[in-house]
């Protein structure tokens, strides 16, 4: 059983993807965090990451070191869990995940993740449309703008104005970019978060999952 989770930043796709993975006993790849990886590397550097060409060799150079687990975000055998959630980063990482090269080292790997796994559960920006588009469960979650900002907010501890207007910005790069753009795909179940817990998606995302087993066993 593969789980293939999209949507915008503060839609709730981490926690959501998480418990989701808990109930199957599945490993589960947050892959927002391995483009973060990258960002950081390349801040690290002191690269450009408007510098294609140049970004494009950080991915493929780091692509293999990256580890990305529930406690922990590893590049290069170094922790930057902390790191890759601070402002520098976050600034930096649209421009990062949208260049080209960088997102075919990165679907590759992740790819290559999910076939070295019976089962498993991924969450992105493009996990329904490119890295998992024949996936079984295939979800885009999303929710008002203000919700959204507001629990970054509590993540961060930034003021929900800035949040917002960050996402905003975020939102619109993800959802325009020439290569993989975030949007709801056809045959996808969209999910609307705003006023609903994590417990209640994830019993939806649940009973999707025994439909298909059940269909499945018929």
């Amino acid at each position: 059983m593969r789980v293939a989770i999209d949507g915008p930043g503060g839609a709730g796709k981490t926690s959501v993807a998480r418990a989701v993975a808990g109930n199957l006993g599945l490993e589960c790849l947050d892959t927002g965090a391995m483009y973060r990886a990258v960002a950081a590397a390349v801040l690290r550097r002191g690269l450009d990451p408007a510098d294609g060409p140049a970004v494009a060799a950080v991915a493929r150079e780091v692509v293999g070191t990256i580890e990305v687990t529930e406690g922990a975000v590893r590049v290069e055998t170094l922790d930057v869990t902390t790191e890759i959630r601070g402002t520098a980063v976050t600034e930096t990482v649209s421009t990062v995940a949208a260049n080209p090269e960088v997102r075919v080292a990165m679907v590759q790997r992740q790819q290559a993740w999910a076939g070295e796994r019976h089962g498993c559960v991924m969450e992105g920006r493009d996990i329904t449309t490119v890295v998992l588009p024949d996936a079984e469960v295939r979800v885009y979650l999303h929710a008002a703008a203000a919700v959204r900002a507001r629990r970054r907010s509590g993540e961060s501890g930034a003021s929900e104005a800035a949040v917002q207007a960050a996402l905003s910005e975020r939102d619109h790069r993800d959802s325009t970019r020439a290569h993989a753009p975030l949007r709801l795909a056809e045959g996808v179940r969209e999910i609307d978060t705003t006023d609903r817990s994590v417990a209640d998606v994830v019993g939806e995302i649940m009973q999707m999952i025994e439909e298909i087993s059940r269909r499945d066993l018929l």
